[in-house]
């Protein structure tokens, strides 16, 4: 097995065709061919089916692929912190749950960055995407939440993957909603106060199982009920359709989110808010000064991080 050919088995993928891909890495379609078909002989393994539509691939070939992501994913990191042909890049990725605290952090990391050449990545996606995000090496931190509700389960999923969640902060659940809800004049929010309300969560995709809800309360029956996929969106719906969701009561003025407040929830829970990472790889410089940056930022907020 060579590194040039999971570069070439990467760019069949990214384009489904061996014809594309031959074009976009400037070798003949027969040269491709033979490079697969001799890792495939190596491995004894079929990677792909081939039609006339293009190539798909095995679930052979789904398992071969994210390791070899995750070889290329360090040979890049080796480049760029090694090659003395090209200028050091800094390169950081982070996958979360939807939280304006997150995106604050980043946004911080590259103020600071400044002029420098940097490869950065943030996903807001949804909570099964961030854990495969970091067991895949495609994000070095990952921030989730856990409650007394989806603990056992999300715990026993991160220890199978191989990561280690490391908790950053406890926060109360707060209702978020528009500044003209009627609901703003109340201090103090309970559930029978938003029954008349159109209920916001994010949606979570084929396994949109009530433990990967970002919302705690997920099992509630609501009567109107909408499922979102971005923040703007449910920001939206806050403001036009007087909706609301749930989450840790952190908004960011400074981000946009100023037609939003966040008022407490009546009801007994908490959310241990903290990020992921791979027990078997060392964080790198950018993933210690990002989560600096989130940490101040949640103090910032009045929260006590956790030693």
């Amino acid at each position: 097995m060579r590194i040039q050919q999971l570069e070439y088995l990467e760019k069949i993928v990214e384009t489904g065709s061996f014809n594309e891909a031959a074009k976009q890495l400037f070798i003949s379609q027969p040269s491709l061919s033979q490079a697969m078909k001799e890792l495939e002989k190596e491995y004894d393994l079929q990677l792909f089916y081939r039609s006339k539509l293009g190539v798909t691939l095995t679930d052979e070939g789904r398992a071969f692929i994210n390791y070899a992501r995750n070889i290329l994913d360090q040979v890049n990191l080796l480049d760029e912190r090694f090659r003395k042909d090209t200028a050091r890049k800094h390169v950081f990725s982070v996958s979360a749950q939807h939280y304006a605290f997150v995106v604050h952090a980043f946004v911080e990391l590259v103020k600071r960055i400044g002029e420098d050449e940097f490869q950065f990545t943030l996903r807001e996606t949804q909570t099964q995407n961030v854990l495969d995000d970091i067991q895949t090496f495609k994000s070095e931190l990952g921030v989730i939440y856990l409650n007394d509700f989806n603990k056992t389960v999300l715990q026993r999923l991160i220890s199978e993957k191989d990561l280690q969640f490391v908790p950053l902060f406890e926060a109360k659940p707060h209702v978020f909603i528009g500044r003209n809800n009627p609901l703003t004049q109340k201090s103090t929010i309970t559930l029978e106060d938003l029954a008349d309300y159109t209920y916001l969560s994010y949606e979570q995709g084929e396994t949109n199982s009530f433990y990967f809800s970002e919302e705690i309360l997920s099992t509630l029956q609501r009567k109107k009920h909408i499922r979102i996929s971005d923040r703007a969106t449910i920001f939206n719906l806050m403001v036009g359709l007087n909706g609301y969701t749930i989450s840790s009561g952190i908004i960011s003025s400074e981000l946009n989110d100023e037609k939003i407040v966040a008022i407490p929830l009546a009801v007994e829970d908490s959310m241990t808010l903290g990020y992921l990472k791979h027990k078997k790889m060392e964080l790198s410089e950018m993933a210690q000064e990002y989560l600096t940056l989130l940490k101040q930022h949640i103090r910032n907020y009045g929260f006590t991080i956790f030693d």
